[in-house]
């Protein structure tokens, strides 16, 4: 089995207008379907009926993937945009706490500050 195991890792997987190439599939699919729906009678006479019904099988097949591919595609901008909230207020929030730290430590000395005094008061 060593001789099948892959030697590199596996590049990113591609992103592209998925939707459109779903939408553009299931399209042509149908089309085909139509296209070949007036020779019936000529599949049926040679039994090659099963020419026409797999083109609509696949524009079947295609619109339960164009819901599909919708649903993922909003779902992931749905992420992305909760995932730049999150960065946005994430940064906020640090530059709050940077800025609170900066005010405290101008105001009252560290804890270890105050120790410091009083050892060398002792």
């Amino acid at each position: 089995m060593e001789k099948w195991t892959p030697k590199h890792e596996a590049p990113e997987p591609l992103e592209g207008p998925v939707v459109a190439t779903v939408v553009g599939g299931t399209i042509l699919w149908f089309v085909l379907f139509l296209a070949q729906l007036p020779f019936y009678g000529w599949f049926a006479d040679r039994g090659h009926t099963w020419w026409v019904w797999t083109p609509l099988a696949g524009a079947g097949l295609g619109l339960i993937g164009i819901w599909y591919v919708r649903g993922r595609d909003a779902a992931l901008k749905r992420h992305a945009a909760r995932a730049e909230v999150k960065d946005a207020a994430g940064a906020e929030a640090a530059d709050k706490a940077l800025s609170s730290d900066k005010a405290l430590s101008g105001d009252r000395p560290d804890r270890a500050d105050r120790a410091d005094r009083a050892d060398r008061t002792a």
